[in-house]
C-alpha cells in the first residue's frame, strides 16, 4: 500500500512515467499532511498554561477535534490509496474486449462501475479535507502560539487536497452517464470549495494575527 511506503520512494514512484499514483493520491496525502499537522500543534499546546487556562467547553471541543482528526487522518491515508486503485480499474475496464455485442456490453457497465468509483473516491477526499479544515478554527485560535505557522501550512496542505480532489472530481464527470449522479457531484464540490475557501480564509486571518501580535 503506498502509505506503508517510505516518503523517499513514494516520491520516486510519484516522478516516474507510471501515470498512478498521481494527482488524486496525492491531494489525499496533501489533506492527510494537514490532519498531522493540526494534531501536532494539538500535542504541543495541552501542557501549556494558555491552554489550561481555556474553560472546560473549550478544552472539550479541541479534545474532539483531536479524535476527529486522528480518524480523518487515518481515512485521508487510505484514500491515497484508494485513488490509485480506482484509476487502475478503469484502466483495466477500458482494456476489456468489445468484438461481440456482449463483450461490449458487458465492457460499458464494468466501464460505468469503474468510473463511478473512481469519481466516489474524491468526492470522499474533498468531503473530508473539508472536515480537517473545520476541526483547525479552534486549534488556530487557541493552540500553542509558537506553533502558529504549523496549522496554518496544515491549513492550506487541506484547502489544497480539498482542491486538489475537486480537480479530480471535474475530471471524471465526463465518464459518469447518469445526470443525476452528474448533477449531484457539481452541487456538491460547488459546496465544498465554497465552504472550504471560507474556512481557509478565516484560518489564515486568525494565524497570522497571531504571529503578528506582539
Amino acid at each position: 500500500m503506498l502509505y506503508d511506503m517510505t516518503l523517499h520512494d513514494f516520491n520516486d514512484l510519484l516522478a516516474s512515467p507510471a501515470p498512478a499514483p498521481g494527482g488524486g493520491s496525492t491531494a489525499a496525502l496533501a489533506g492527510a499532511f494537514g490532519s498531522a499537522l493540526s494534531i501536532m500543534v494539538i500535542n504541543l499546546s495541552t501542557n501549556k498554561k494558555a491552554y489550561e487556562a481555556l474553560d472546560a467547553e473549550l478544552k472539550y471541543q479541541i479534545a474532539k477535534d483531536y479524535e476527529t482528526l486522528k480518524i480523518l487522518n487515518s481515512q485521508l491515508l487510505k484514500l491515497c490509496d484508494d485513488d490509485t486503485r480506482a484509476f487502475n480499474l478503469v484502466m483495466k475496464a477500458m482494456r476489456l474486449p468489445r468484438k461481440t455485442e456482449e463483450e461490449s456490453l458487458e465492457r460499458s457497465e464494468t466501464m460505468q462501475k469503474a468510473n463511478l468509483y473512481a469519481l466516489e473516491v474524491p468526492l470522499k477526499v474533498a468531503e473530508k479535507c473539508l472536515q480537517v479544515l473545520k476541526h483547525q478554527i479552534n486549534i488556530a485560535r487557541y493552540g500553542n502560539k509558537n506553533a502558529a505557522s504549523d496549522i496554518g501550512v496544515g491549513a492550506l496542505l487541506a484547502y489544497s487536497g480539498l482542491e486538489g480532489a475537486v480537480l479530480n472530481i471535474m475530471i471524471n464527470i465526463p465518464g459518469i452517464s447518469e445526470e443525476a449522479v452528474i448533477n449531484a457531484a457539481i452541487e456538491k464540490y460547488k459546496g465544498f470549495l465554497e465552504e472550504g475557501e471560507r474556512l481557509k480564509t478565516e484560518i489564515m486571518a486568525i494565524v497570522k494575527h497571531r504571529i503578528t501580535a506582539a
